[in-house]
């Protein structure tokens, strides 16, 4: 008999392709007619999908019940797609473009980071009661970074292509990529003080000297600079390795498609095990592999790897939705939802904005205050923000007195699980709505101006057409010609391009047909004619001729076989008669 087998794998599969098959039916409607970016799409579903709505989704039950196997899973997740994404941002800048932009890029990197951290911390601090600012500053070294992926659904697609020009396009995706990695010297400059000055550094001894040395030798030695260096080795190689194989053809297409995805994997992994900053390293190896720009023109066509990061972006973001610790922001000991509303608006406006407006002038790529603030405004808090928080959970639960985890430690560890889940779903929500709302902003006050004013002026200049004998002059011609017992043929009217319909008077008249005669007047057309015209008064005086854009012809054709004469020349006159009459 058949059953249904409800496993995880089963559903999984199935509530994720399904997603992401309804979602590519309209996802160009979404991103380029309502500017919605996927990520926030993908946010919203996984929440739908989450153990809190329809249950299809359980994060915790794949994780074994395990909290912390919970958090590994999610960290090494936010692991790959930042890997992905940076070595694709690598790849998609010019050739040397890290070399030539070195000026614009060191402000951004240096003064700018050091700016967006302090700012942050400084609002953490004052918006957490009872916290520590040595511990506000780890907290606003997880959202100093500017996150590449949200970054992306910013710099591409058809807003971008209109009103964000190329070189601040750049500049952007160069700055998140690299600050990403260099996120880790101001996390753990705090992490260490706190772990060995925290307490009387109960349980670690050393104190802010050994703090110091650790920070040095450890963070920036180790860590950035050998990533650093690791990322420019393996990506010359892997440029040259490509070189020699696609010369010797020895690579199929498919194979060099994917081959920056592959690399980006082969990082991740390689670096993991040593221990290195696997972000940073990614980002540069994207840029050492297309030094020479032969890899980013030969794939400029291709959808294959736009492809792949859009499936990312959609799992990690629908991931997000499902595991985000939603009852938190409402029930916590942290602090109450308003302030946490509070914080997420300060965050937001004074993170960043008044860094770059102070340095916009001296960054060539920036031109003007309106691009100043529009830089300043989306440097989105995502992916980034939640991998640097999870490496500080992990580095929090080392810090133990007796077995157990150090009491300002775990205090710590609690706000920053609250404040940074809760600032980067602000982030997506705020920066995936942004550009939908400031277009419907701009455009609606001007459409429903336009239809009032439309409304109004069709109100003062629709003619009122009064009642004339001119309008009878057409169905008294007809009526003669009936008499007459001449063929009449229904009134046709006539529209023509930039010309009257009606002659002048002071072109010379012209002759009947050749073998017609001038067809005689009625005495009823005399005597209209008399009466609203008198003789040397020309019809037209004081009119308008008739043009216009379209020519149409409306009305029934003659019938076959049917002869035009005189009746229908007389309703020719006809018309022209009724539509002076009405001009």
């Amino acid at each position: 008999m058949p059953v249904l087998y409800l496993t995880n794998f089963n559903i999984v599969c199935s509530v994720l392709g399904g997603f992401i098959t309804l979602f590519g039916l309209v996802s160009y409607l979404c991103k380029e007619k309502f500017y919605l970016s996927e990520a926030l799409i993908s946010l919203v579903a996984g929440v739908i999908f989450s153990p809190r709505v329809t249950n299809f989704v359980r994060p915790l039950e794949y994780a074994g019940g395990s909290e912390q196997d919970l958090e590994a899973i999610t960290l090494y997740f936010s692991r790959l797609v930042l890997g992905v994404q940076l070595v694709l941002a690598g790849v998609q800048l010019p050739s040397r473009y890290l070399l030539r932009e070195w000026r614009s890029l060191s402000l951004l990197l240096g003064p700018g980071m050091v700016g967006m951290w302090l700012c942050s911390s400084l609002i953490v601090w004052g918006m957490v009661p009872d916290f520590p600012f040595l511990h506000s500053l780890a907290v606003g070294a997880c959202v100093t970074p500017t996150d590449p992926i949200l970054c992306n659904s910013i710099v591409k697609g058809k807003f971008a292509d209109k009103n964000i020009p190329k070189d601040l396009q750049k500049i952007i995706i160069a700055e998140s990529g690299a600050n990403d990695g260099l996120g880790y010297p101001f996390l753990f400059i705090a992490l260490y003080l706190v772990k060995y000055t925290g307490e009387g550094g109960l349980g670690s001894p050393g104190g802010a000297g050994k703090a110091m040395e650790l920070w040095f030798s450890e963070t920036w030695a180790y860590t950035i600079f050998l990533s650093v260096a690791y990322g420019i080795a393996v990506g010359y190689a892997a440029k040259e390795l490509l070189h020699w194989a696609e010369q010797r053809k020895f690579i199929d297409r498919e194979s060099f498609l994917v081959f920056a995805i592959t690399l980006a994997l082969f990082i991740i992994g390689t670096c993991g095990m040593i221990g290195s900053d696997d972000v940073l390293a990614c980002f540069v190896a994207g840029n050492a592999f297309t030094i020479d720009d032969w890899f980013r023109l030969e794939t400029l066509d291709d959808s294959l790897q736009p492809t792949i990061d859009m499936l990312l972006n959609l799992s990690v973001f629908m991931w997000f939705g499902a595991v985000c610790p939603w009852n938190l922001f409402a029930d916590n000991n942290v602090m109450p939802i308003y302030r946490l509303i509070f914080l997420g608006v300060l965050i937001l406006l004074f993170r960043r904005l008044p860094v770059i407006w102070a340095m916009h002038k001296h960054i060539k790529e920036i031109e003007g205050k309106q691009q100043a603030a529009f830089v300043g405004f989306f440097g989105p808090i995502g992916v980034s923000a939640i991998f640097y928080l999870y490496i500080s959970l992990d580095f929090l639960r080392g810090i133990q007195v007796d077995g157990q985890e150090r009491g300002d430690a775990a205090r710590m560890g609690e706000v920053m699980n609250v404040v940074i889940w809760f600032l980067a779903i602000c982030s997506i929500v705020v920066h995936g709505l942004s550009i939908p709302v400031g277009k419907l902003g701009f455009h609606l006050p001007r459409t429903i101006s336009q239809a009032l004013d439309s409304s109004a002026s069709d109100e003062l200049s629709s003619p009122q057409w009064p009642r004339s004998r001119h309008r009878s002059t057409a169905s008294l011609t007809i009526r003669a010609e009936q008499a007459a017992g001449g063929a009449v043929e229904p009134p046709r009217p006539v529209f023509r391009i930039r010309r009257t319909v009606i002659p002048s008077t002071n072109s010379p008249a012209q002759p009947p047909p050749s073998g017609q005669s001038p067809r005689p007047r009625t005495p009823v057309e005399e005597d209209n004619d008399e009466r609203d015209f008198p003789r040397g008064v020309s019809p037209l005086a004081g009119h308008r001729s008739i043009s216009f854009l379209n020519v149409v012809e409306a009305g029934p054709k003659p019938r076959e076989g049917h002869e035009s004469g005189g009746g229908s020349n007389a309703v020719r006159e006809a018309d022209a008669n009724v539509i002076s009459a009405i001009v």
